[in-house]
């Protein structure tokens, strides 16, 4: 379900004004439009329609030479292409949007000594974050466990946060790949249009039911943007910090390694800055999307006089051919 959203309240916004201007330019066209995804009926006193949309939404990052978030963008400044094709961009928002974030945290036992200072580093992701984000955690060993907070999957309560992550020991295998797909799973049952997962962890997978082309399957079907704070030994000579680096730059996050442990709370905090100074762009896709089908997205940004711009975001994505958990929305705008 990767970049594709539900028509949520903004979304829905979008697409009514959308309609509202096609309906306004071509009233018997829309009249007799029920085919083509539009609806147009009239009451007494009234006129009602329905619209039905596909948005492709993508978070993105704009940066300057020296690094520097670039913030004043227009629309105007950008250019989508699915698959090489211009496409017309329906959403724009440059505005600090709420987020549901999953932290996904080991606590196998290499983790051991290292836990107190990813609680810290929670801690104070959560205090930077948006007061509306709503977060949960996924802990894994050699088993795989999300925390629930008095019954619930989301909390935005920092205290609650912490009490999830002091409460688990470090013991057993590692159990990697199976918590990053849980992490996906539950992430789309998130009530914000941006989702991203953060994993905690010190590299490696000896114990997961599920084989990574199976997580990046489910990564490009998801909304989410990865992140990672790999906290490995010296030497940094272990395979998966590079599976980690793969994971994060295939859905538009980053990978971090911090060298020592005071500085993760230092590095929770450029990845909450990160969700935040983010502009979300949408697009309804010229071509349909089949089932399982990787669709490229390519965003270029140009800015006379404000030099040479960086733009990060998600390489592409695909759709699930499950109807059920489908990310491409059909329905009323």
């Amino acid at each position: 379900m990767i970049g594709v959203c539900p028509a949520t309240s903004n979304l829905r916004k979008a697409c009514l004004l959308t309609a509202f201007l096609f309906l306004l330019r071509t009233p018997a066209l829309a009249q007799a439009s029920g085919s083509s995804g539009t609806t147009f009926e009239e009451g007494e006193g009234q006129i009602t329609f329905e619209a039905v949309t596909e948005l492709v939404v993508l978070p993105l990052n704009v940066t300057d030479a020296n690094g520097d978030f670039v913030s004043d963008l227009a629309v105007d400044n950008f250019r989508v292409y699915e698959d090489g094709r211009l496409q017309t961009i329906r959403l724009f928002e440059r505005e600090d949007m709420p987020v549901t974030v999953g932290l996904i945290v080991d606590h196998s036992r290499s983790m051991e000594g290292k836990l107190s200072a990813v609680s810290a580093a929670v801690s104070s992701f959560a205090h930077s974050s948006n007061p509306e984000d709503e977060m949960f955690v996924v802990d894994f060993s050699d088993r795989v466990w999300p925390e629930l907070f008095q019954g619930k999957t989301f909390t935005s309560n920092v205290k609650e946060l912490e009490g999830a992550l002091m409460t688990v020991g470090a013991e057993g295998e590692t159990a990697l790949y199976d918590a990053v797909y849980e992490g996906l799973e539950r992430v789309r049952t998130g009530h914000r249009e941006k989702k991203a997962l953060i994993i905690v962890s010190d590299g490696g997978d000896n114990a997961s039911r599920h084989k990574y082309a199976e997580v990046l399957k489910l990564a490009h079907e998801s909304q989410a943007m990865i992140y990672s704070i790999g906290l490995v030994g010296e030497s940094g000579e272990e395979e998966r910090p590079r599976v980690l680096e793969r994971l994060c730059k295939d859905t538009g996050g980053l990978a971090f390694f911090p060298r020592w442990l005071d500085t993760v709370t230092e590095t929770s905090n450029r990845i909450a800055r990160d969700l935040r100074q983010q502009y979300t762009i949408g697009y309804a896709p010229e071509k349909k999307v089949s089932s399982s089908e990787f669709r490229k997205v390519l965003v270029k940004v140009s800015a006379p006089g404000r030099g040479k711009l960086h733009v990060r975001t998600r390489p592409g994505y695909s759709v699930s051919g499950d109807k059920s958990s489908a990310s491409i929305s059909k329905g009323p705008a």
